[in-house]
């Protein structure tokens, strides 16, 4: 039997194929970035030929980089971003790819929220409607995009989508469809009450079946063979949200373990043996059909860096990458000192669409590095939000593992012990995503007994951060005024908002 597993990771705009063997070890890795467009304000999409040319691109360069005979691949698992909207035509071709940071429905969740419609939602997938979950996407494309809406063949999440070009298999799984809003939970399964509930009542036939994330969905065609340099028959898995792909990757797999990735979107997410029924609580994902995942997100995590980097540091004249640069600019700040407030909200918060994101009490002595210091703590503000409505919820942790691009700033997990003030691992891979879904590869074809099993064998801590406790009161007194501040900004952001629609 071979050696190896392939995992790829699917986000937002970037693919990644990593191979590993089967203790977890990185042999070679490849990367394409994919460009994002944006049609119109609040419509983030991507162009799904090249979402797949960069599939085939990582995966022929990363075999190569690694040396191996293709056969020595064993299995391969995806992971993919979570809720967007990735459509085949009813002949199978790909149609429209809407990302996750996608926000055209705002108005149609706010039109829901007026007629209690998450109300009827919840009680079905304990989930309540928002701007790019899936069936909300769906129903916006039904009534403002209806021819479009008239050739859907198939609704997909972003790595059934490369599943679905590896294999030609039309398939999901439960984490991903939980975690959308699609499956009755803890049911885990199709509900017709529910879609109706979305105002999708006969678009049953447009879901594909639901396997469980380790379940074998098909197999590499003799055309992605030739094209790629995989071996034909190479098995390949249904695959993972690449939020629980994260956590099994980064070694959460018990129940009360706590996972925070600090990517694209914010996430903060706790196992539990049981659903938490309670409607603060933003999202319910599964990986097995005995834990469930109780999730707080919103797009408000790490992008803000990329985005500062990529419009103001990118083409900065210095031999250290701009993300480096960025933390020891960080580091050089005082936290103890005169810093500014940061709200996070590039693309919306969680609790309203139309927040946007802003420094407040900027002078005339503040730096960048002051700037940037406010934006790390901005972010890490936020996810303490998510946590605290977490442990409202039941959802309790006093430990936690922090991956995401965020988890490799020198600077970055210490900010988040001390503002969340409990004990931050960060897992020795870069790559959780990937490895994840490597992981249910394995399980998949029986190198491990289960998620656990593969998680113990694959994943490794490098990093431990304990809190400062001296900085606290200083953490404290920010936070609320970051909490105060986006209080009262709120109808602001609203009158903003219909300035905008006038124009």
């Amino acid at each position: 039997m071979g050696r190896y597993i392939l995992g790829l990771d699917a986000g937002n705009t970037v693919i990644k194929a990593i191979i590993f063997d089967r203790s977890g070890c990185e042999l070679a890795l490849a990367v394409r970035d994919g460009r994002s467009t944006m049609p119109r304000p609040g419509h983030v999409e991507r162009d799904l030929a090249e979402l797949w040319r960069n599939a085939v691109a990582v995966i022929g360069e990363c075999i190569e980089k690694a040396g191996i005979e293709a056969g020595d691949i064993i299995a391969i698992g995806c992971a993919g971003h979570g809720n967007g909207l990735y459509a085949l035509d009813r002949d199978g071709a790909p149609l429209i790819g809407i990302q996750s940071l996608d926000t055209r429905a705002v108005g149609v969740v706010a039109e829901w929220a007026g007629q209690n419609v998450g109300d009827r939602t919840y009680v079905h997938c304990l989930q309540k409607p928002w701007a790019a979950q899936t069936p909300t996407l769906l129903a916006w494309l039904k009534r403002f995009a209806p021819q479009l809406f008239a050739t859907i063949g198939t609704v997909f999440l972003c790595k059934d989508f490369v599943v679905n070009r590896l294999t030609g298999a039309r398939s999901t799984d439960t984490s991903d469809m939980s975690g959308c809003g699609l499956l009755e939970m803890p049911g885990r399964r199709y509900n017709q009450d529910l879609l109706a509930a979305y105002g999708l009542g006969g678009c049953m036939d447009l879901l594909p079946p639901v396997l469980e994330s380790a379940e074998i969905a098909g197999h590499i065609t003799d055309e992605v063979a030739a094209l790629t340099g995989l071996r034909a028959g190479t098995p390949v898995v249904a695959g993972l949200f690449d939020v629980v792909a994260s956590a099994i990757g980064s070694g959460v797999t018990r129940t009360g373990a706590a996972s925070i990735i600090a990517g694209t979107w914010s996430i903060n997410q706790v196992i539990t043996d049981a659903p938490i029924r309670d409607p603060s609580i933003f999202m319910l994902s599964t990986f097995d059909p005995r834990r469930y995942l109780a999730i707080e997100s919103s797009a408000t995590s790490a992008a803000n860096l990329e985005w500062i980097v990529r419009e103001f540091l990118e083409h900065t004249d210095t031999d250290m990458s701009p993300f480096e640069l960025c933390s020891d600019l960080v580091a050089s700040v005082d936290p103890d000192g005169d810093i500014p407030i940061y709200h996070p909200f590039l693309y919306g918060s969680q609790q309203n669409g139309r927040a946007r994101a802003g420094f407040y009490g900027m002078a005339g002595w503040h730096t960048r590095a002051h700037m940037l210091r406010a934006l790390f703590e901005g972010v890490a503000f936020e996810h303490k939000r998510h946590v605290e409505t977490l442990h409202k919820a039941g959802a309790t942790f006093d430990e936690a593992v922090l991956s995401g691009g965020g988890s490799r700033s020198h600077v970055w997990p210490r900010i988040f012990a001390d503002v969340l003030g409990v004990p931050v691992t960060v897992a020795r891979s870069r790559e959780t995503g990937a490895l994840g879904a490597a992981i249910a590869a394995g399980t998949g074809v029986g190198v491990f007994a289960d998620f656990s099993a593969g998680s113990a064998a694959m994943t490794q801590a490098a990093r431990h951060y304990t809190p400062n406790g001296a900085i606290a009161p200083a953490y404290a007194r920010r936070y609320r005024l970051y909490r105060e501040i986006n209080q009262a900004m709120g109808p602001i952001w609203q009158r903003i908002a219909a300035e905008q629609a006038l124009t």
